[in-house]
């Protein structure tokens, strides 16, 4: 195909009136191209010859929109756009900062250009292609106020195009400095070739790591809407095969992941906090996402985001917060009122994992009484009362327990905004929850024992000496220990059957709960009525004469000494004692000179040698 020499003399001109034309009709679509194609062709106005453009111009292939075409088609554009910006007198301030970042463009060029990974994947050239439209457009709207049409164009809308321009350059920028600074280049050429000895059905796993790994490098460039675009896939991945994200994620790649929180549009910020939320429950992820500074945009997301990213930001909270160091920096941060005030107004996801957080925060001691300060009695009673998901409640128990564990201040607090209440309310249910029980051993010598009768602690305590779990009722016992001083609670508490409950207890695996079972009955044995109680329980004796196990970890043996003590004026229960060899238990026992041992074993062996004289 011939063109005329007339025709390419005019060329320029005429598509400068095109461009001209779009540029005030706002066609930004048709722009990129034709500024393109003015620049690619007549830069130099000394080659506008028929000849050199009949013989230059090449049918478009895929070769030339390469990395290399678009680098040579850069630097080719950047004099004209240089020249274009210094001969505007429109603006002249916006246009000498415009021309400082067209200045930098070259050498961020030449460093990209000098990467050893510049060919092997579509990241550079992409770039490229970006810093090419943005040259153009720059030469655009350079030309644009040069015509004189700026002022019809509008002054407010050209300083917004010249500040839109001026933006543009510098993600240009920094996209490149990235590309060569970082090793996201590096990351996102994942080889592909297989090792020797590797299977051939391996090779679509390193395919997908190729894939994954040029993903992950593409969330560090480009602006918002391609790096939404990038979540989206990565999300697909994850869904498909988490592995494949989480073994070639890096470091840099989880702190542009983590920028993203902030970024403009909820969608990429609520996606942004999946990933997230998903990494944070691997352990391997904890204390990197902490380090690189996930905290503070989680607890603003928390704060003011969207249903769905408050609901990922909030849960990756609670499982952050695991970590002591992490729940140091939440509270640093600001995240204690976030934490509370979903925890009155959020659903029941968000409810109960903020829930979670918050009793993860109380565990440490220096923090509960800013937590109280912050008003978190109320709201974990409140919990109590009225949780809409059993999990809030069960959290609401343990930040209770936490904050009772030894803060009398706290404990009184509590009592007085009618947490004991609560706590025996909720521990009436099917399964009553060893927390609870925690938190009501910690309260119990905080409140008037009438009190405590009078809110029906007794029955309770049955209920769950009966219904918990191991720990639960351990805990239990050690309620009873604490509230059975005064005689009256003592007599009480053996006609609500909890002897039994307690003897039982005794067979326990767990040491502590034997202990606690042993401390239990050795404090009611000095009520005649429960000591009687104890004496008809086939299994009393025999359970206690097991605890007088000498090996050093068992701690329960002194409890089983007294209360054997006591029970030993009774000729049954010293033969049975004796038949269930108690005898050489206590030998060992007054070896090693343990309380009570060795006075136990006196009056089994006089009334063993008393039964054999008999007998003769």
């Amino acid at each position: 195909m011939q063109i005329s020499t007339k025709f390419t003399l005019f060329l320029p001109t005429i598509l400068n009136n095109i461009i001209l034309a779009l540029l005030r009709k706002r066609k930004s679509e048709n722009l990129f191209s034709l500024v393109t194609l003015r620049c690619c062709f007549f830069t130099d106005q000394e080659d506008y010859t028929a000849g050199s453009m009949a013989d230059n111009l090449e049918p478009v292939t895929e070769s030339v929109l390469s990395a290399d075409h678009w680098l040579t088609h850069a630097r080719q554009l950047i004099p004209t756009a240089i020249e274009r910006a210094h001969a505007t007198t429109v603006f002249p301030v916006r246009w000498k900062s415009i021309i400082s970042k067209l200045e930098s463009v070259p050498t961020s060029l030449s460093d990209l250009a000098s990467h050893p990974c510049f060919l092997k994947n579509t990241l550079c050239r992409e770039t490229l292609q970006s810093v090419a439209s943005t040259l153009s457009e720059a030469i655009g709207l350079a030309e644009l106020c040069e015509s004189g049409d700026a002022v019809r164009h509008g002054k407010l809308q050209m300083q917004s195009d010249i500040d839109s321009l001026a933006a543009k350059l510098d993600l240009n920028l920094r996209d490149c400095a990235l590309l060569v600074k970082t090793g996201v280049l590096s990351d996102a050429t994942v080889p592909v070739v297989p090792a020797p000895g590797l299977a051939v059905a391996s090779v679509p796993v390193l395919n997908q790591q190729l894939n994954v790994g040029e993903l992950l490098a593409r969330l560090h460039i480009g602006n918002a809407e391609a790096k939404h675009r990038v979540v989206d896939s990565l999300l697909e991945v994850i869904r498909e095969d988490e592995k494949s994200v989480l073994s070639v994620l890096s470091r840099s790649s989880i702190l542009a992941m983590i920028q993203l929180l902030s970024a403009g549009k909820p969608k990429v910020r609520e996606k942004a906090a999946t990933i997230i939320c998903l990494l944070a429950e691997s352990a391997s992820f904890e204390t990197l996402l902490v380090s690189e500074g996930v905290l503070p945009p989680l607890i603003r997301l928390a704060e003011s985001g969207s249903l769905v990213g408050r609901e990922k930001a909030v849960i990756t909270l609670q499982r952050l917060s695991m970590s002591s160091d992490a729940a140091c920096a939440i509270v640093r941060h600001g995240g204690i009122r976030p934490l509370i005030d979903i925890c009155q107004t959020g659903d029941s996801v968000t409810q109960s994992a903020a829930s979670g957080a918050l009793k993860n925060l109380s565990v440490l001691s220096e923090v509960r009484q800013t937590l109280a300060d912050e008003g978190i009695v109320k709201v974990m009673i409140n919990l109590l009362d009225c949780g809409t998901v059993l999990g809030s409640k069960e959290y609401a128990a343990e930040c209770l327990k936490n904050l009772t564990a030894t803060n009398d201040h706290l404990r009184q607090s509590i009592v007085t905004e009618g947490g004991l209440k609560s706590l025996l309310t909720y521990l009436n249910n099917p399964i009553p929850q060893e927390a609870a029980v925690g938190a009501l051993r910690n309260l119990v010598r905080s409140v008037p024992v009438d009190s405590l009768l009078s809110f029906g602690l007794l029955p309770c305590l049955v209920h769950v000496l009966k219904e918990g779990v191991l720990g639960t009722k351990q805990a239990a016992a050690s309620v009873i220990y604490k509230v059975s001083g005064p005689a009256e609670v003592k007599k009480l508490v053996g006609e609500f059957g909890c002897i039994p409950l307690l003897v039982t207890l005794l067979e326990a695996k767990s040491t502590g709960a034997r202990v606690a079972a042993a401390q239990a009955i050795t404090i009611l044995m000095s009520c005649p009525q429960n000591a009687r109680e104890l004496k008809k329980d086939e299994k009393s004796i025999p359970n206690l004469v097991q605890l007088l196990d000498p090996s050093p970890s068992n701690t329960a043996k002194k409890y089983a000494i007294a209360c054997l003590l006591m029970l030993s004026s009774s000729k049954k229960c010293k033969k049975l004692m004796i038949s269930h060899g108690a005898i050489g238990y206590l030998k060992k026992l007054s070896e090693v000179e343990v309380s009570g041992a060795k006075k136990l074993l006196e009056r089994l062996e006089r009334g063993k040698l008393r039964s054999l004289f008999i007998r003769k």
